[in-house]
């Protein structure tokens, strides 16, 4: 085990297995990561989950679109307003 300080962290992956007990954010009843659809923020602050990890299994199409979603919502979260 190795920590290495930072002050963002971005996972991406096609699934939550590797990152199941990383946090200890909410699931729903499927086993994924609950985030709020629109700002996607999870039950831990400053964590934000979109994609197959919220979602569960889906199309790369759906992966894509939150994904960028996401990024808009991160980009507001992090400046105070977006142009994304």
């Amino acid at each position: 085990e190795k920590v290495l300080p930072c002050d963002l962290c971005l996972l991406s992956m096609g699934y939550k297995g590797p990152a199941s007990g990383l946090y200890e954010m909410e699931e729903d009843a499927r086993g994924n990561f609950m985030a709020q659809w629109g700002d996607f923020s999870t039950s831990v602050e400053k964590v934000f989950a979109a994609g197959d990890c919220r979602r569960g299994q889906s199309t790369v199409v759906w992966a894509i679109s939150e994904g960028r979603q996401c990024a808009r919502e991160v980009d507001r979260y992090l400046m105070g307003s977006t142009s994304l």
